[in-house]
């Protein structure tokens, strides 16, 4: 078993959370046939003084789902890890392994829904049950005023976790969106391998996201 812990404990979903059958029943069949994995809700990962909010979709079946940590394992972390060094919000060295000794400095990341989904797709229903696990963390983290929505799912859920209107605030890479509240959504393109294999999103457009971030720090007020 790898294990894997959290910055905000009093957050976390249930190890055997029951709310969504479908992932229940995956998580089951991966217990199963992989009993050395994490195969269970998977924790944030980060700075619980985080000023810098990253939400991502769901664990991968070879990445967190195995090893617990977010985006760690397999391809769409190498993007986001260096991508998170060059801007200064990690110590250590990313090496794909919860125990590699990374830490992250003024940025968490929480993912959208907790459970692997079949096919790395969860279902509306199944991403509605789970923004309660979104909103814990966000409560938790009184000093994350700028918020990085990676992909459409994630944009949907931090919006309505945020109190914000959907209408009003539609997804498209680059995008900002200000909460009723002050807070500012950005949204990127998923980091995932397709989306890198096809050029949808490369490393300089990645990075175009955090520095803009970075430069909103002051401003989301």
């Amino acid at each position: 078993m790898i294990f894997a812990s959290s910055p905000l404990p009093e957050s976390e979903p249930p190890r055997d959370c029951p709310l969504c059958p479908r992932l229940v029943a995956l998580r089951a069949d991966m217990r199963r046939d992989h009993p050395d994995w994490w195969n269970a809700p998977v924790p944030a990962f980060g700075d619980p003084a985080a000023w810098l909010a990253i939400i991502g979709l769901a664990p991968g079946i070879n990445g967190a789902n195995r090893t617990g940590r977010p985006f760690t394992g397999d391809a769409a972390g190498a993007l986001l890890y260096q991508t998170l060094a060059k801007f200064g919000l990690s110590e250590g060295t990313f090496d794909g392994r919860p125990d590699d000794g990374l830490a992250l400095k003024g940025a968490v990341v929480v993912n959208a829904v907790r459970c692997l989904p079949p096919g790395n797709k969860p279902t509306p229903e199944e991403a509605h049950t789970c923004r309660r696990y979104l909103a814990a963390p966000v409560a938790a983290l009184p000093a994350a005023r700028v918020f990085v929505a990676l992909g459409q799912v994630a944009h949907q859920s931090t919006v309505k976790v945020l109190g914000g209107k959907l209408p009003k605030a539609r997804f498209a890479h680059l995008a900002e969106h200000r909460m009723p509240d002050g807070r500012i959504v950005i949204d990127s393109y998923h980091c995932s391998r397709y989306n890198q294999n096809t050029g949808r999103l490369t490393a300089e457009m990645f990075e175009a996201v955090f520095a803009r971030a970075v430069s909103l720090r002051g401003a989301a007020v």
